[in-house]
């Protein structure tokens, strides 16, 4: 089925986790002017916050405070106050004697389908999927996932996931069937139910892994973000540790469209955002692959990358950005798009700017300075 959500025109409000508290940048609906909030609960690490598109008050924030430890915030009056979770996702607790697994901290939220309309998913580090059916407030497991012994082989340890912890994250939901699910795990995988979380299966065919090692153990296989397209959810986007992936359904084999990026720039990055309205549009935004991982810009030069043709062909997008010794790259949650008409793009930057384009990456201007290193940025329309 494809469809073709109405393009927005209101004003945005950006939702930034930073590692140093949240802010918020609100605009006009020009989008030409921006104000930035003050900040929210400064000092605590924010990994990730999303307002509620059901009813456009709610939001959670996934944060990580000093004395608390790993935690949730939730706001009902569109970010005005905000109350603590009383059971944020937790692993349950072990019999004395055996060891269990702590969650170091939540790293991705995700709204459940329209039809369920309190309802969340979260995901954690190290590896752990959960759900809310109170609007956020108490969180439970779900899935078999978090204690299969075959899924908790295929996450591996603390040691095995990436520098800041394993994760779990991407969590979607097909917008036709709020029992269609995607989540993925760095590492451990792409992984699917059609059951509403009863069963998942594997889904990372066609997918490499880093040379000398086995694409045939989950464990290896390191997505970095995955996309449904609003416009086609048959259609799947992913950009991996190994390169950027298109997939489309009933296939279950990634197709690697990264290869026809250019050469000196490689396919090696952590965002990946489709257009609401076309599927065949996508950008990414590179960072340097070396062996290394320096986890900057190639060369110096940040730039985005288009597709108009699902990956036949890429685009270079990189006017407004310095054009030299710009030494910063952006992260998996940290580039978003608006649903305008043109739409908007906006990234931030591990340097702590905030990008934005107005006209779906043609030029770029930064809007926002000094903020602490950015985790990640979502769009939202709220209060109405």
């Amino acid at each position: 089925m494809k469809s073709s959500p109405m393009a927005e025109s209101g004003a945005v409000t950006l939702l930034i986790g930073t590692r140093k508290g949240a802010f918020t940048l609100k605009s006009d609906r020009t989008r030409r002017a921006w104000r930035l909030s003050s900040p929210i609960f400064l000092g605590h690490i924010v990994h990730h916050v999303v307002g509620d598109p059901r009813d456009r008050h709610t939001i959670l924030m996934a944060a990580s405070t000093g004395h608390l430890g790993p935690t949730l915030f939730r706001s009902t009056d569109a970010g005005k106050t905000w109350k603590e979770s009383p059971a944020p996702p937790a692993f349950p607790k072990v019999p004395e004697g055996e060891k269990g697994r702590t969650v170091d901290h939540t790293f991705w939220l995700t709204p459940c389908h329209a039809n369920e309309p309190n309802a969340w998913y979260a995901g954690t580090s190290p590896q752990g999927l959960f759900r809310s059916d109170d609007g956020g407030v108490t969180w439970k497991p779900f899935s078999y996932i978090n204690n299969d012994p075959q899924y908790r082989e295929w996450m591996g340890t603390v040691q095995d996931g990436t520098p800041d912890g394993p994760k779990l994250h991407s969590i979607i939901v097909d917008p036709r069937d709020p029992g269609h699910l995607y989540f993925a795990m760095s590492g451990g995988g792409v992984h699917e139910s059609i059951d509403g979380g009863k069963t998942f299966t594997t889904l990372v065919n066609g997918l490499d892994v880093v040379e000398g090692f086995d694409p045939g153990t989950v464990t290896f296989h390191d997505p970095h973000c995955v996309q449904l397209c609003p416009s086609n959810p048959d259609r799947l986007y992913q950009q991996n540790h190994c390169g950027i992936y298109r997939l489309d359904r009933p296939s279950n084999t990634w197709v690697r469209i990264g290869k026809n990026m250019p050469k000196k720039v490689g396919d090696i990055g952590f965002p990946m955002v489709v257009h609401p309205r076309d599927a065949d549009q996508a950008w990414v935004f590179p960072m340097d692959g070396q062996t290394v991982w320096p986890r900057v810009s190639p060369e110096g030069k940040p730039a985005a990358f288009v597709t108009r043709n699902a990956g036949k062909t890429w685009t270079r997008q990189d006017k407004g950005f310095p054009r030299a010794d710009a030494w910063w790259t952006v992260k998996r949650q940290a580039m978003t798009a608006d649903g305008h008409d043109p739409i908007g793009l906006y990234l931030g930057t591990t340097s702590g700017e905030v990008w934005a384009s107005r006209n779906e990456g043609a030029t770029w201007a930064c809007i926002a300075r000094h903020l602490p290193e950015i985790y990640s940025m979502e769009t939202a329309t709220l209060g109405r």
